[in-house]
């Protein structure tokens, strides 16, 4: 990969993962942000900076060990998240070893931001589900909102839509899971060309992801509704209405696909943060947003007050760095930072 692809390909997943943490902390605020103080990540956030460190560590254990199951890194990395929030009735909250690397010692991944009923019951359940075989059955949100960073993981193993969707099989039923890995193919096409209208009609009009169904559906609706009645809050409540992740997604193309350009990327995650859903479609807004126009699009002024925003873009260059330099060696080459294998250890 040349110089200006490596650019281009770091600002591409700096601005996902990012722009998702900042419509994740807008979305809290129901779209009326406080004039002053950090804004503040909810679950959601919380578990998207973990599945980012699940790809990280499942890269570096396939590095090492030429074999890895990158979504049973990511759960392991969500057991994590459940010791530093207490979840006392989670079977391998004491592992040992379980609270290593860096990211356990961020101190406000600890702190409570709501709960994530589906994803908590499935980690004490101590039942990993698979895309072929879920064990969940939620159709929540959070199925997509968690598992979206995976969306721009490893260039190994299955394609990032299938990572995606296997990541969110962990925990939700069919579903989520869907929407999901058509979330995914979504980011991947917004990859190749930034323009979201023309990312969703790529992964409407055929590939493997290709929805049908109810998620065909509600995402031709948001793309002929952006077009004909942009930004009106009755539509917005019409296609986002409740908190699964169909609506999530939903509503996030709707208000993406009516921006009429970067500079009103502010405004367009405040509109979505007004949904009413709570949160999910500025999250999933500001996924997309940030995947198609790059991290510098993102407002600075917000990032600045973003609590995660270190943490979030910290994993993000991560995880670029993974993909392309290996920092942690492996079984044929030495490292290239020797502290590498303790800020993302095997497994």
């Amino acid at each position: 990969m040349d110089r200006k692809d490596r650019v281009a390909l770091l600002a591409r997943v700096r601005g996902c993962v990012l722009g998702l943490i900042l419509g994740d902390a807008l979305g809290a605020t129901g779209g009326t942000v406080p004039k002053g103080g950090p804004l503040r990540a909810t679950s959601a956030g919380q578990l998207a900076c973990f599945t980012v460190e699940g790809i990280i560590r499942a890269s570096v254990r396939y590095s090492h060990r030429g074999i890895c199951h990158a979504p049973s890194v990511v759960w392991r990395a969500y057991h994590r998240w459940a010791a530093l929030q207490g979840i006392h009735d989670v079977t391998r909250w004491k592992d040992d070893g379980l609270l290593n690397g860096w990211l356990a010692k961020v101190p406000v991944l600890g702190a409570p931001r709501g709960t994530a009923p589906a994803t908590s019951a499935a980690l004490r359940s101590g039942r990993q589900g698979s895309a072929d075989s879920p064990t969940g059955t939620s159709v929540g949100a959070h199925g997509l909102t968690r598992s979206l960073p995976a969306a721009v993981g490893p260039q190994w193993g299955p394609s990032p839509a299938s990572l995606t969707a296997e990541v969110a099989a962990l925990t939700h039923g069919p579903q989520a899971i869907r929407t999901a890995e058509v979330a995914a193919t979504i980011v991947h096409h917004l990859g190749q060309h930034p323009d979201l209208t023309s990312a969703v009609r790529q992964a409407l009009d055929g590939g493997p992801s290709q929805p049908d169904g109810p998620i065909g559906t509600a995402l031709a609706d948001a793309l002929e509704t952006a077009r004909s009645r942009p930004r009106r809050h009755t539509e917005l409540a019409r296609l986002a209405p409740d908190e699964r992740a169909i609506s999530a997604l939903a509503g996030a193309v709707y208000v993406s696909a009516a921006m009429l350009d970067p500079s009103s990327l502010t405004e367009t995650l405040l509109f979505a943060a007004s949904a009413g859903d709570n949160g999910h479609t500025a999250t999933v807004a500001g996924a997309l947003l940030g995947a198609a126009y790059g991290v510098d699009a993102l407002p600075v002024d917000l990032l600045s007050r973003l609590e995660l925003s270190w943490v979030a873009d910290t994993l993000a260059r991560d995880l670029v760095a993974e993909q392309l330099d290996g920092p942690s060696g492996g079984e044929y080459a030495a490292a290239d930072d020797p502290h590498w294998w303790s800020r993302y250890p095997d497994g």
